[in-house]
């Protein structure tokens, strides 16, 4: 069989590139439903995208090389497509963008504008090997436990990272990628819950609060949620994208609200009141019953000088806590490193030594914020290699 481009991967990245690759295209996926990671994003909702991603929501070792394709295909041109195909919408918060109904829908979505562009999907289809030689890209598969060749022009590289093995997630792209001599850089779990040992917040499992946690690289105020494992909420694995092994990060409770003026007010007000109840109405009952078990909160608001309710104050906001490590690829939303860009060309996608070689997607050193920041990289760079791929010979 020889067609002009294979895709490998029918995720996000992968189904957009076929949207936009001119015909005469095949996208294979070992899945046995397209979109897999799409179907089960934000609760079954899917977000799809977020109103306020610009390039400096992304991580990559080359920052600037994201702004090529997130320029030619924004957070409006995907919201323009999905309006057009009928599917309700709405900001959940922060921009972040989510289906009314279903994330089946963006699959379905996807599905028909790879259909309606003329190309064509296998599912339950296997890479066996990859070769390249003077006729292009030699590729034999397995499906449905039959041996098939094909040699396509053009190969492109969208099966995505490793994060979630459980839905059939592998280094394949990487694999491909060093074969062709295209660096990798080392991996590691993304928007990721942080473990903490001795089971030391098993006690808490359940309580959220808002929270700023920060290190020397990144803040993020969100939510907090204690598990019976360590931390997890919107603020952690934001932050966890930024956090490296052994290193601490700091927490600032309440970062919104000027605890010690409330406490001083109520200490003028009501100052028999004990220091711990008072405590209890600005944070979770559970997480001060924690934070006074050395018993550093005992008295009475009236029993606590300006001083002691500022080093109170001051201690919940600069906790320091050092994480055991992370929840790892298990649970990760998605995963750091990858393709080197500087393989890649930032406007087509194409490696730069290897023509007709092409990667997108989570595959390369590209990762963006929770909220909807790494699908529209998926749109993007799959929209980018369609393109080139479209207009090349």
């Amino acid at each position: 069989m020889q067609i002009k481009t294979l895709i490998l991967g029918a995720g996000a990245a992968g189904m957009m590139c076929a949207a936009h690759a001119g015909g005469d295209c095949l996208v294979v996926d070992h899945a046995k439903n397209p979109g897999e990671k799409i179907r089960i994003s934000g609760g079954g909702r899917c977000n799809f995208t977020n109103m306020y991603a610009t390039p400096e929501n992304y991580i990559s070792q080359n920052p600037h090389f994201c702004k090529s394709a997130m320029a030619r295909y924004t957070q409006w041109d995907f919201i323009d497509l999905v309006t057009r195909h009928g599917i309700a919408w709405h900001e959940k918060t922060l921009g972040q963008l989510f289906c009314d109904d279903s994330a089946r829908q963006i699959v379905a979505m996807l599905v028909k504008e790879l259909r309606d562009a003329g190309a064509d999907l296998w599912l339950q289809t296997s890479v066996v090997d990859v070769r390249h030689g003077a006729g292009g890209y030699t590729v034999r598969l397995e499906r449905e436990g039959k041996p098939i060749t094909v040699t396509a022009q053009n190969l492109v590289l969208a099966t995505g990272g490793k994060s979630i093995p459980k839905m059939g997630a592998t280094g394949l792209a990487y694999d491909i990628a060093q074969q062709f001599d295209l660096s990798v850089l080392d991996t590691r779990p993304g928007l990721v819950p942080f473990t903490f040992g001795a089971e030391r917040f098993k006690p808490l499992a359940g309580v959220a609060l808002p929270a700023r946690l920060s290190n020397a690289r990144a803040s993020f105020d969100e939510a907090l949620l204690f598990t019976h494992r360590g931390l997890s909420g919107p603020a952690v694995l934001q932050i966890s994208s930024y956090w490296h092994e052994g290193e601490e990060i700091t927490a600032h409770l309440l970062p919104d609200f000027d605890l010690f003026s409330a406490l001083r007010d109520q200490r003028q007000q009501s100052g028999r009141k004990d220091l711990t109840t008072e405590l209890a109405r600005h944070l979770p009952a559970r997480l001060v019953e924690d934070l006074a078990a050395d018993g550093s909160l005992k008295g009475r608001l009236a029993d606590q000088s300006d001083a002691a309710l500022q080093a109170l104050c001051d201690r919940l906001h600069n906790w320091r806590l050092k994480p055991t490590g992370t929840e790892g690829y298990r649970t990760a939303e998605v995963t750091l490193g990858g393709i080197d860009t500087d393989a890649l060309s930032s406007r087509t996608m194409e490696a730069k030594a290897q023509p007709g070689l092409y990667a997108i997607g989570e595959a390369v050193d590209v990762t963006g914020w929770l909220g909807g920041y790494n699908f529209q990289w998926a749109w993007a760079s799959g929209f980018a290699a369609g393109q080139a791929i479209a207009t090349s010979a």
